[in-house]
C-alpha cells in the first residue's frame, strides 16, 4: 500500500496556533531588528489622548506604521506632522490582533535642515496668506507700560536679562508665565500663556500687561521649532496687547516674529524697545520745562510791552473827568442854596399876602363902610332902611369869618405845602442833574472821538491862513502869506517862501499894552 508524500512529512513539521506564530514572528523581529534606523516622510499623523504617537513612515517604495510611545515624546524638539521628512531610530514588532508589524519609535529627529526648512516656508506662505502677518494688523508699543508680562522659562538667562534691563532703564511691574521654550509641549505652553495674558480683566487682582514680551535664547533650528508652530503663531496675531517677540540671535527668525507686533534681535533689546530710558526722560522733561518758562516769559514781557503801549495812548481820566466832576461839584454846591432861596422868596410872598388880611386893617375899613351906610341912610327913605340892615348883617357875618386864628391856621397849612413841594423839588432837581451830566458825557465821548486834535496827538497839524481859516490846497497859498500851524501843543507862526527853501519869520511886534480897567 502506498502512502501519500504529503502524509509522510507531516509529522516531522512542527504545528503553531496562531498565538504562538505570532509571538515566533514578533520574538523574531524584534530579535533580527531590535535597532534600526529609518528615513521617510511622516504620514497619516495622528496624537492620541493618552499621549502616544502614531503615524506611518513611507518613501516611493513602500509604507511601514510606526509609534511612539508617551515617555519618548517628550525628548522631541519639535511637534511632528505629515510630509515632513524625519530620520528615526527604534525596533521592529509585531501587533498580533492585526497581524501588522510596526515600528516602536525610540528617537525620531528631522531629517537634515532641508526638510524643517522646506515645511517652514510652507507654513509662513499658508499664514501669510491668511493676513497674520499683515502690517495693518500690527498694534504700536506703549511708551511707558505699567505692567509687562513676559512668556519664557523661568530658570534660564533670558528672564534674569530682561530684569536687568528693566532695572537699568526704567523699573516696571513685571509678570512671569513660566512656560517650557523646548520640546513637543512647548508650542501648546506657550500659546496658553499668550492667551492667558489677554483673558485678564482690567482691574482685577492680577494686573492686565500693558504689553508683552515671549523670549528664549538662541538655539539651533529644531531647538526654535515650537514658535513656528501654527498654534503659537495663531495666538500672537490675535493678542489684543501690544506682543514683542524675542526668539534666539538676531541671526534666527521663526514665525512669531512675523505675527507679532515688534521683532526684537535678543531678550535684552526686547527690554529696550519695551520701555524708554529713565534718565533720558527726565533730562527731556526737565528741557521742556526749561522750554516751557522762557517761552512764558518771553509772552508775558511781550504783553507787558503791549499793554504799556496802549495805556500810552489812552487819554488821561483825569483830564477827562476832572472838568465834569468839578462842574458836578459846583452844582452840587449851589442846589441847596438855590433851594432854600426858593423857599424864603415864596415864604415871603406868602408873608406879604397874609399881611394883607390883618384884621385892624379890616375893622377900619368896616367901620368906613359903617360910617357912611349910616351917612347915606339918613338920607334915604324908610323903605331902604331894611335893605341897609341885611347888607350890615351880611358885612358882620364877612368880618366874623376873617378871624385871626382861621388866617393863622390857613397860612400854617401853606407854608407846610410849600416846604413839602420845596423837599419834593430838591430829590426832582438831582436827577435832572445827574442825567444832564450822564448826557454831557456821553456827548463828550462823542466829540473827542470827532475832535481833530486826537489827530493832531499822532503826528498831523492844521494849517490856517491870515483870517484863521484851515488851508486845504496848497494853491491857496501865496509867497510871502502869513499862516499858523496848529500843533497838538500850540501853534507856531511861519511865512510862505514859494520855492520850498524856509526864509527867516520876521520878528512880530509886541502888541501895546492895554491898561486894566477897574472892575469897580
Amino acid at each position: 500500500m502506498s502512502t501519500s508524500p504529503t502524509a509522510g512529512a507531516a509529522p516531522n513539521v512542527p504545528e503553531y496556533s496562531v498565538g504562538e506564530l505570532s509571538n515566533a514572528i514578533r520574538k523574531t523581529l524584534e530579535t533580527r531588528f531590535d535597532h534600526v534606523r529609518v528615513r521617510g516622510e511622516i504620514t497619516e499623523f495622528m496624537a492620541a489622548r493618552s499621549g502616544h504617537l502614531y503615524m506611518c513612515l513611507k518613501d516611493e517604495a513602500a509604507k511601514v506604521k510606526a509609534v511612539m510611545w508617551k515617555g519618548t515624546t517628550s525628548r522631541l524638539t519639535f511637534r511632528p506632522e505629515d510630509g515632513l521628512e524625519v530620520l528615526v531610530t527604534g525596533k521592529l514588532t509585531t501587533y498580533g490582533p492585526r497581524s501588522e508589524y510596526q515600528l516602536v519609535i525610540e528617537s525620531m529627529e528631522p531629517a537634515g535642515a532641508g526638510a524643517l526648512m522646506a515645511l517652514l516656508e510652507e507654513r509662513r506662505r499658508k499664514l501669510a496668506a491668511e493676513g497674520l502677518f499683515d502690517a495693518d494688523r500690527k498694534r504700536p508699543i506703549p511708551y511707558l507700560p505699567a505692567v509687562i508680562g513676559v512668556v519664557t522659562s523661568p530658570t534660564g538667562a533670558v528672564i534674569r536679562d530682561i530684569l536687568h534691563r528693566l532695572a537699568d532703564r526704567f523699573p516696571r511691574h513685571v509678570l512671569l508665565w513660566p512656560v517650557l521654550v523646548q520640546g513637543p509641549d512647548a508650542a501648546t505652553q506657550v500659546a496658553a500663556a499668550i492667551n492667558g495674558f489677554n483673558a485678564l480683566l482690567p482691574g482685577g487682582p492680577v494686573p492686565r500687561p500693558d504689553v508683552l514680551i515671549v523670549a528664549r535664547g538662541g538655539g539651533s533650528l529644531e531647538d526654535l521649532w515650537a514658535f513656528n508652530e501654527e498654534i503659537v503663531v495663531r495666538a500672537a496675531a490675535a493678542s489684543q496687547i501690544p506682543l514683542i517677540s524675542a526668539v534666539g540671535h538676531e541671526t534666527d527668525t521663526t514665525l512669531i516674529d512675523h505675527a507679532s507686533d515688534r521683532r526684537a534681535p535678543t531678550p535684552t533689546a526686547a527690554a529696550e524697545m519695551a520701555v524708554p530710558v529713565r534718565e533720558d526722560l527726565l533730562d527731556r522733561i526737565a528741557g521742556l520745562e526749561r522750554r516751557h518758562r522762557q517761552g512764558s516769559r518771553r509772552l508775558m514781557d511781550e504783553r507787558r510791552t503791549a499793554l504799556t503801549a496802549a495805556a500810552r495812548a489812552l487819554p488821561d481820566l483825569n483830564a477827562i473827568l476832572g472838568l465834569r466832576q468839578q462842574r458836578f461839584d459846583e452844582l452840587s454846591e449851589r442846589l441847596p442854596r438855590a433851594l432854600v432861596a426858593n423857599t424864603q422868596a415864596h415864604r415871603h410872598r406868602l408873608a406879604d399876602a397874609a399881611g394883607g388880611l390883618r384884621p385892624s386893617l379890616l375893622r377900619s375899613r368896616a367901620a368906613d363902610a359903617a360910617q357912611m351906610l349910616e351917612n347915606k341912610s339918613a338920607r334915604l327913605p324908610r323903605a331902604l332902611l331894611g335893605n341897609i340892615q341885611a347888607h350890615r348883617h351880611q358885612l358882620a357875618r364877612a368880618e366874623a369869618g376873617l378871624r385871626p386864628a382861621p388866617l393863622r391856621a390857613r397860612v400854617a397849612d401853606t407854608v407846610r405845602a410849600v416846604e413839602e413841594r420845596a423837599g419834593r423839588l430838591s430829590p426832582a432837581l438831582e436827577r435832572i442833574v445827574i442825567g444832564k451830566d450822564k448826557e454831557l458825557t456821553a456827548a463828550s465821548r462823542v466829540l473827542d472821538s470827532l475832535s481833530y486834535q486826537n489827530v493832531l496827538k499822532r503826528g498831523y497839524a492844521v494849517i490856517r491862513d491870515a483870517s484863521d481859516k484851515p488851508v486845504t490846497e496848497s494853491a491857496a497859498v501865496s509867497p510871502g502869506d502869513a499862516l499858523s500851524i496848529e500843533f497838538a501843543d500850540g501853534r507856531a507862526h511861519v511865512l510862505a517862501t514859494g520855492d520850498g527853501a524856509p526864509r527867516p519869520q520876521p520878528k512880530k511886534k509886541p502888541a501895546p499894552a492895554v491898561p486894566q480897567g477897574d472892575l469897580f
